[in-house]
């Protein structure tokens, strides 16, 4: 009898989960501060952040999908199809959800992109991450009782 490959992705959140456990391992570990620089044009904004060399971290929950670019470096980042080691060019569209775990081989830039035409920081942060589990799940309730009103 031969072996059989499974292809399957895995869910968002069960990726989730996954990062959450390893988050809790990782707040005993020494912090660090990551530099982002913050770009705006005509109903975008671009979130530039420096990953140093031998960094592992996490990402927040965001809520709408989200283009993703790797500028520079070398990353393992956990995706939908499992852990990928990417190189530039890089870009891939994060579905709603999404909350990435990363280890940077090298110093990276990863440049994260939304729509948007605010650019107050907070506000920014407000409309397109969820700051816990909780938040999310009734952020996608009121999408659910908005799309049938």
């Amino acid at each position: 009898m031969g072996t059989r490959r499974r292809n399957r992705s895995m869910s968002a959140l069960a990726i989730r989960s996954q990062v959450f456990e390893i988050e809790e391992w990782m707040r005993e570990m020494p912090q660090l501060d990551l530099p982002v620089k913050h770009h705006f044009s005509k109903s975008v904004y671009g979130r530039e952040l420096f990953i140093p060399k031998d960094t592992i971290l996490t990402g927040q929950i965001h809520k709408y999908s989200q283009l993703n670019v790797l500028v520079s470096g070398d990353l393992s980042v956990l995706t939908e199809d499992g852990v990928k080691r990417v190189q530039p060019p890089f870009i891939t569209v994060s579905p709603p959800g999404t909350k990435r775990i990363a280890y940077a081989h090298e110093d990276s830039i990863w440049l994260t992109v939304h729509g948007t035409d605010e650019t107050d920081l907070d506000r920014i942060e407000q409309q397109f991450i969820a700051q816990n589990e909780a938040e999310y799940i009734e952020f996608c309730k009121l999408l659910e009782v908005k799309e049938i009103t």
